[in-house]
């Protein structure tokens, strides 16, 4: 894979919020990541929430385990996930927000004005060897601050620009989308590697491929959604495709 190529990560989480609708151990989120790294991704994104309301810490060390491909440990800044994280040693471990009463992430991560506690955090897992990203909005004082953290990663939230896109909001959208853009740029200036998730869907993902200074996108629900439909392999071959196509508009 060369530099510039576009990661696709494939998010299992809504597996497990199938599983944990009736119990038991049906369907299984590891048997759907070893699915979607044979059909292309690139790794596997997985996010143990303080409420464990879909991934559980056995599907975290069972990923760890036996998939071929990264893992990346979605984790809130709390001294349980940075316990868990050593302990399980992910490729990388994406440090995001979160609400006990939200449905998903709602917003990137305030680096400002979190910065204090995060730099030990972020330090004690650079120091294991764990890929740090911050995930974040596409402002340019949060991405500032995520390269003073020394977090080599930050992975640009997206879910305003879907939503606007989604909603007819076309100007909303424009806006989102030069800031976006402007983002990726900033940050690949300061020396940080840029991913992009959150809201997702083919359209927008083949749009912001074409991006060339974004490395990797994560992407779950839209996928689980559309597996419901067509498969999981069909739809993963044919995300990469749609990103696939967004890469040769910007080379």
């Amino acid at each position: 894979m060369n530099d510039k190529t576009l990661r696709l990560g494939v998010n299992v989480d809504h597996v497990a919020t199938v599983r944990n609708a009736r119990g038991g151990t049906h369907p299984d989120p590891v048997k759907a990541a070893k699915e979607a790294i044979a059909a292309g991704a690139d790794g596997i994104t997985a996010h143990l929430r303080e409420d464990r309301r879909h991934i559980r810490d056995a599907d975290i060390e069972r990923l760890r385990a036996e998939i071929t491909k990264p893992l990346n440990f979605e984790m809130a800044a709390t001294p349980e996930m940075s316990v868990m994280a050593l302990r399980v040693k992910p490729h990388a471990a994406c440090i995001v927000p979160e609400r006990r009463e939200e449905l998903t992430t709602e917003g990137g991560l305030d680096v400002v004005g979190l910065a204090d506690g995060l730099s030990s955090f972020v330090g004690r897992l650079n120091d294991a060897g764990i890929r740090v990203s911050l995930f974040i909005a596409a402002d340019p004082k949060q991405i500032e601050m995520a390269a003073k953290l020394k977090a080599p990663v930050i992975e640009i939230h997206t879910g305003a620009w879907c939503d606007a896109i989604a909603e007819g909001h076309a100007s909303v959208a424009d806006a989102e989308w030069r800031r976006i853009a402007d983002g990726v740029r900033i940050a690949s200036d300061l020396g940080l590697e840029v991913h992009a998730g959150h809201g997702l869907n083919y359209a927008t993902a083949e749009q912001i491929a074409t991006l060339p200074n974004l490395r990797e996108l994560n992407i779950g629900h839209f996928l689980m959604g559309e597996a419901l439909s067509v498969g999981l392999s069909q739809t993963i071959v044919t995300m990469r495709a749609a990103m696939d196509r967004g890469r040769v508009r910007a080379s």
